[in-house]
């Protein structure tokens, strides 16, 4: 374990502590200290005992950026409606506003980030499922441990207020050695034994199918996303850090995320990127049609062909496309864009996807382009407001979180959110999995509802189920 120098803190607390009675308001300071490996599941389990309710984990399928926040220095949050991603970014730009920063590091993901996302309608009835996320909802952690390309690097965010003496970074120097010391404690787990699993309401979700596909025959929408819910029960609270492990283990090609409210906890291993961002250089997916993966590789190639060649998906996924294309263009100057899709596997299901990468113009925040890009077709339908409306109208499901952005900006404007798909909320003894699939006007209700049942299959096993 490398050493961090107590003495830097105290000497930039104090330092800190001038600057907000200068400026008469608390003001964040953030220290970046390159580490040895340490390993993140580890570090989530470790801010357990102090910090549950209070921590995060993001990591991307090609493990180029891992992070694990606990504790909260600043949460951002909001119920308003409209203009949520504008608030979101401003109160953003506000916190930073005169932070003093210590990285000397180029990597992104290091310093002040913030991490968390935006419920998929704001305008939709809340229920009691979803009452521990605002409709906007960032955590900006204590600690965090980032992993870039390999190396690793811890990040302590203070605020302080001009009442603020050097005692107060004492105590976090005290704590900060004590979470480091403590990663070499053994924690495992037993893990919570799944007891029922209910379907919430499938007949009425099949009706739903039906009537949206007669809709669909008549009126100016192309496509509707409709999501179920199913609901776990266990013999004992579900710890994330057990799920977390067993989606590493199972799911590693997918953005694995947890994110914690108030003692609920959003997890998921979702195979799709929203948008990231470095630099002026944006990256995007495109992904819409699945199929299931074959039992040996013969049938498993069989199966991507005929993917390749359906009709329905194809038509399908060239919305999404579209969509990505035309969003993006409103704020880049280059986009590059394959001319047919490919298939993208993953453990339980076949998708078609497609890349896209822009160069984006000096103006383009994330946020921005989060704003534009949600919801896709692949989780709203076709023309996007009038899908999202009719997702309001008639689905029984509170989305919250499921079919959000959810990632990550740190503090020089970069960072990725992905479309939490394949996800589940977990509440104490219970969890939540939801799942959805794209209907269209010769959509049939039977394949869309054995289309979720495949989908809920990868949270379901790392629950405990089959």
């Amino acid at each position: 374990m490398v050493t961090i120098q107590e003495t830097e803190l105290k000497d930039r607390g104090i330092s800190a502590v001038r600057s907000a009675q200068k400026l008469g308001r608390p003001i964040l300071i953030s220290e970046v200290h390159k580490m040895d490996r340490i390993d993140p599941i580890s570090f989530f389990n470790v801010g357990r005992e102090r910090y549950l309710g209070e921590r995060f984990y993001w990591k991307d399928p090609s493990e180029e950026v891992v992070l694990i926040g606990i504790g909260i220095t600043k949460q951002i949050q909001s119920d308003q409606a409209t203009d949520r991603f504008f608030h979101v970014e401003e109160e953003w730009k506000k916190f930073l506003k005169d932070s003093l920063i210590f990285n000397p590091f180029n990597e992104n993901g290091l310093g002040p980030v913030m991490f968390g996302g935006f419920s998929f309608d704001p305008l939709k009835a809340k229920t009691p499922l979803w009452s521990k996320y605002a409709d906007s909802l960032f955590h900006v952690p204590k600690y965090m441990l980032t992993i870039v390309k390999g190396q690793t690097y811890l990040t302590t965010n203070i605020v302080c207020t001009p009442n603020d003496d050097y005692t107060l970074f004492e105590k976090v120097i005290t704590e900060r050695t004590q979470l480091l010391a403590s990663l070499k404690e053994n924690t495992d787990f037993i893990p919570a034994k799944l007891l029922e699993m209910k379907e919430i309401l499938p007949l009425q979700w099949k009706q739903t199918v039906d009537d949206v596909v007669e809709y669909l025959k008549t009126g100016s929408l192309k496509k509707v996303v409709l999501a179920r819910e199913l609901r776990l029960f266990f013999d004992h609270p579900v710890k994330a850090d057990v799920i977390l492990e067993n989606l590493y283990n199972q799911q590693r090609d997918s953005f694995i995320f947890a994110f914690e409210s108030n003692g609920d906890c959003f997890i998921g291993a979702t195979p799709e990127r929203l948008v990231k961002k470095q630099g002026e250089n944006v990256f995007s997916t495109c992904l819409a049609g699945s199929i299931r993966r074959g039992k040996n590789e013969e049938e498993d190639n069989k199966l991507g062909q005929t993917l390749l060649n359906d009709q329905k998906n194809l038509n399908e996924h060239g919305f999404v496309v579209e969509m990505i294309k035309e969003a993006l263009e409103e704020s880049c100057e280059e986009i590059i864009l394959p001319d047919k899709p490919q298939l993208m596997k993953i453990r339980d299901i076949q998708h078609l996807y497609t890349p896209v990468i822009g160069k984006c113009q000096k103006d383009a925040s994330l946020l921005l382009l989060v704003e534009r890009l949600h919801p896709t077709p692949a989780l709203g339908g076709l023309p996007k407001q009038e899908a999202v409306e009719k997702i309001r109208q008639v689905e029984v499901l509170d989305r919250g979180f499921y079919a959000s952005p959810l990632g990550w900006v740190d503090y020089r404007g970069n960072g990725e959110f992905s479309v939490s798909i394949r996800s589940g909320l977990i509440q104490g003894k219970e969890a939540s999995l939801f799942a959805g699939c794209g209907v269209v006007a010769n959509s049939d209700s039977e394949s869309e509802y054995l289309e979720t049942s495949l989908k809920f299959r990868p949270m379901l096993r790392a629950l405990g189920g089959n």
